[in-house]
């Protein structure tokens, strides 16, 4: 490996792990403006598939989780628990339950995200000049490019 190519992966590799750790601040920030209650990320990734993909049954739910299906079952549980999600029978097959979220939930997750949205809008304005708010823009840019697949 010769010299340039080292350093060329060695700031590579420090770009990486300084824009995993922001993002993980910045993640952590927005999660607080969002004034939710804490959820496992097991049940954030249930509500948002819900929210994705519509109403579905716990194994349904499990095998796109990646998740056994008695774990999901905790999990939708719990949600079931405090009026996040509700079940209905399966009108194809009275023997299934369909998992949907609560119209409570759908509001708190659209308040939440408003309330992200606002926070960093407005942190942007404010502590960012015109010309920073212009870069930032391009590297949102260069980012969606590390994303696509």
């Amino acid at each position: 490996m010769s010299t340039s190519s080292g350093t060329a992966a060695g700031r590579a590799s420090a770009l990486a792990e300084d824009l995993r750790l922001l993002m993980g601040t910045l993640k952590r920030r927005l999660r607080a403006q969002g004034q939710r209650e804490d959820l496992p990320p097991s049940q954030v990734a249930v509500l948002l598939r819900l929210e994705k993909d519509g109403p579905a049954t716990v194994s349904g739910l499990a095998r796109s989780e990646g998740m056994r299906p008695q774990s999901m079952s905790a999990a939708v549980a719990a949600l079931e628990a405090v009026g996040l999600v509700r079940g209905a029978p399966d009108p194809d097959d009275g023997r299934q339950t369909i998992m949907s979220l609560t119209d409570m939930c759908r509001e708190r997750l659209r308040t939440g995200r408003a309330a992200r949205q606002d926070w960093l809008s407005r942190t942007i304005a404010t502590k960012l000049s015109a010309r920073e708010q212009q870069d930032l823009a391009a590297s949102v840019r260069l980012l969606k490019r590390l994303v696509e697949d």
